[in-house]
């Protein structure tokens, strides 16, 4: 039986990583802080192992021996809210990144995947555009691109795969981030009629089913030393996604573009493009916007009834 490590295994990411990989066959490892268990899957082949990122360094050392295929490193503090913005913490998952790539080596795991995303190339595009002021949301895709950097080297050093899926947008059934999707979402829940910029910066959605599925893939398929973007292979203007998810779950509800400043940077789609991913790995995203938005709205309003 094949097994897999998971840090962040509760999380959003991970534990639905964790509920693909379970459907595939393999045993897991779950890792989390001590306190976060309640979204790890419940299964006689998962067995999880309390760390907190700090311990990540001494990780091989709280694991059993076994042959280990693949390790996914999803922990990561302040992905979402003010700790975005939080330098010594972002500095710091970097470093608990590589700290988790030398102890999948320990443990000899065959190949370490990590969590990346979309801003490290807006990031990149930010801080190199003369006379830009960049938001304060970049700290954390800085954090990314650092963590990427390093492993890349490291692993080069140290003889271990590195391979790097980049997720564009995540979201769906059991994020409980106030990111855009689940932000607006709410609102329209509430009746409220959103407020967005024009909308004209290009964008991409995927949801959580097909991310899992993507990690899957590229973890067993990917080659070595490679990044994958994970996405609907269907980016377009934002303004196009809102108006799609409006006529899905509020159509009675007015969506205003234009209210909101944009700051950031708009990447070319050429960015979004995950022809790579899908020749590699036969990857390809199934579940449309305006169905992810539906499924994740009748779980939000399913949360709410419960409180």
């Amino acid at each position: 039986m094949r097994t897999a490590i998971i840090t962040g295994a509760n999380g959003f990411v991970g534990s639905a990583v964790a509920r693909e990989l379970l459907r595939n066959g393999y045993e897991i490892l779950a890792i989390d802080r001590e306190e976060r268990s309640e979204n790890v899957p419940k299964d006689e082949r998962v067995q999880f192992v309390p760390c907190d990122l700090a311990d990540t360094v001494r990780l091989s050392q709280k694991l059993p021996e076994k042959d280990y295929t693949l390790f996914y490193h999803f922990a990561w503090a302040g992905s979402a809210g003010p700790a975005r913005a939080d330098t010594a913490l972002q500095l710091q998952n970097a470093q608990w990144t590589v700290d988790a790539l030398r102890a999948a080596k320990e443990l000899g795991c065959r190949r370490f995947l990590a969590a990346g995303s979309i801003m490290e190339h807006e990031t990149m595009a930010a801080a190199y555009t003369q006379g830009n002021r960049p938001g304060l949301g970049y700290i954390y895709g800085g954090g990314k691109l650092i963590a990427h950097v390093m492993c890349m080297s490291v692993a080069a050093q140290i003889g271990i795969d590195l391979v790097w899926p980049e997720i564009t947008n995540a979201y769906g059934v059991g994020e409980r981030s106030p990111r855009l999707v689940n932000t607006t979402i709410r609102q329209c829940i509430r009746g409220e009629a959103p407020q967005f910029t024009a909308g004209t910066q290009n964008y991409d959605f995927v949801y959580i089913d097909d991310v899992a599925t993507a990690f899957r893939l590229i973890g067993e398929k990917g080659k070595p030393f490679h990044e994958y973007t994970i996405g609907s292979s269907r980016a377009r203007p934002l303004r196009e996604f809102l108006l799609e998810m409006q006529e899905a779950i509020a159509p009675d509800l007015t969506f205003r573009f234009g209210d909101v400043p944009f700051t950031g940077v708009d990447l070319p789609l050429a960015s979004f493009d995950c022809s790579r991913t899908e020749a590699d790995t036969g990857f390809r995203a199934r579940v449309g916007f305006a169905e992810g938005c539906g499924r994740t709205m009748r779980w939000w309003k399913e949360q709410e009834e419960t409180v």
